[in-house]
């Protein structure tokens, strides 16, 4: 909130600020603080940002839905949280722009969404985290249950197309085409496990399921994808600190470091999967070792008083132009690691308000709970003409 004030801007001084997924990770970061504390400064912050792009009519500052870029649909989540807080129509509106892209979104031959126009038949782990928990909370407040059919073939095809059998590893990308220099021959899989990659894949796990209906199959189908996820990657945490490598299983490498988002997001993974009942309670030590190793390994002093964090890589991708990304345990080598980069930011927010539950926890746990149903159980119309619930019952 001190770095970025007025709006999100990562470019030169003076330059417009972008539309850009890592506005939409510090922003879920800072509405899981919100909600821990009850402190309206935190949801102002949020809304102070994203009136930066979002004008009266819904249209959207700085987003091009011709591009087709499933980062583009990331920030979505703080516009549908904005219109639930505050029922204003021009969130909604802007909200449903981004779920109109998802429409008309190129796809590969089985319907896994493309990670961007620019790279065609190609996906990404990245790309499940920047798409579906959004796509998930919006077919649930707007009622739309076949989109969790949609929703649930995304994670089948990714898993389907990037596991490794032998480690259970995912590897980062995968393209149908084969026809990327990175893409193996025969299997299309990208040749390395990128530590971030595997975290925007478990946060886009255990953040999508929390909107699926309970008797969707669809559920079954993701809660075992995760705990397929969490046995691997557990595996390559570091004994020593419970941190993860850039690439996870080639720690033995003098060139390989502790990478602070890559952690952070499988920490939050790990952690919220136990809490809504889809881990094993035995993992949390596991989110524990690697919390203890987050704070000790990458948060140093800030002058002047707050806390920086360190060691998160800037980028690191498959392809593109220019410089060509080939997927090598060298080009990820070869990407700057930075001090409070906002995908780490976010990661380490929302990784720190997750493990801050933990203690209160076990207060619930085995007990049942009874709501009065009558008095809570009103309908209105809600921004898409449907008659819906309101005020909150146990559902919510």
């Amino acid at each position: 909130m001190k770095v970025w004030p007025d709006s999100f801007n990562l470019g030169k001084e003076g330059s417009s600020a972008k539309w850009s997924y890592d506005l939409g990770v510090i922003l879920k970061g800072t509405e899981a603080v919100w909600k821990a504390t009850g402190d309206v400064k935190y949801f102002s912050y949020i809304q102070k940002q994203m009136d930066n792009y979002v004008q009266e009519d819904g249209t959207i500052k700085a987003y091009r839905r011709d591009d087709y870029n499933i980062d583009f649909v990331n920030n979505g989540k703080l516009l549908l949280l904005l219109h639930q807080v505050t029922r204003q129509q021009k969130y909604y509106k802007a909200a449903t722009i981004l779920r109109d892209q998802l429409r008309t979104h190129p796809r590969t031959s089985e319907g896994g969404f493309w990670h961007k126009k620019i790279y065609p038949h190609q996906m990404w782990l990245d790309g499940l985290y920047m798409g579906e928990p959004f796509y998930a909370e919006y077919a649930k407040l707007f009622n739309e249950p076949e989109a969790f059919d949609d929703i649930t073939n995304q994670f089948v095809l990714m898993e389907k197309h990037s596991r490794d059998e032998k480690t259970g590893l995912l590897y980062h990308g995968w393209d149908e085409s084969r026809e990327q220099a990175w893409a193996d021959d025969i299997t299309g899989k990208s040749p390395n496990f990128w530590g971030r990659s595997l975290g925007w894949f478990g946060m886009a796990l255990v953040d999508a399921i929390e909107y699926f209906p309970e008797d969707h199959p669809g559920m079954d189908s993701l809660s075992n994808i995760l705990n397929r996820l969490v046995a691997a990657v557990v595996a390559y945490q570091d004994k020593k600190t419970g941190l993860w490598y850039d690439i996870v299983d080639m720690g033995d490498r003098p060139e390989n470091y502790f990478e602070a988002s890559g952690s952070g997001m499988l920490i939050y993974t790990i952690a919220k999967g136990v809490r809504l009942g889809h881990l094993p309670q035995k993992y949390l030590k596991n989110a524990e070792k690697g919390y203890k190793g987050m704070l000790k390994e990458f948060i140093s002093p800030r002058e002047g008083g707050g806390i920086n964090l360190e060691g998160t890589v800037m980028v690191s991708g498959l392809g593109g132009t220019g410089r060509y990304r080939d997927g090598s345990f060298e080009y990820y080598m070869s990407e700057p690691v930075i001090q409070n980069d906002p995908k780490g930011i976010g990661a380490f927010i929302k990784c720190g308000a997750e493990m801050e539950m933990i203690s209160t926890q076990s207060i619930g746990r085995g007990k049942t709970v009874v709501l009065d149903y009558f008095y809570n159980n009103e309908y209105r119309n809600n921004a898409a003409g449907q008659n819906a619930r309101y005020y909150y019952v146990w559902e919510d």
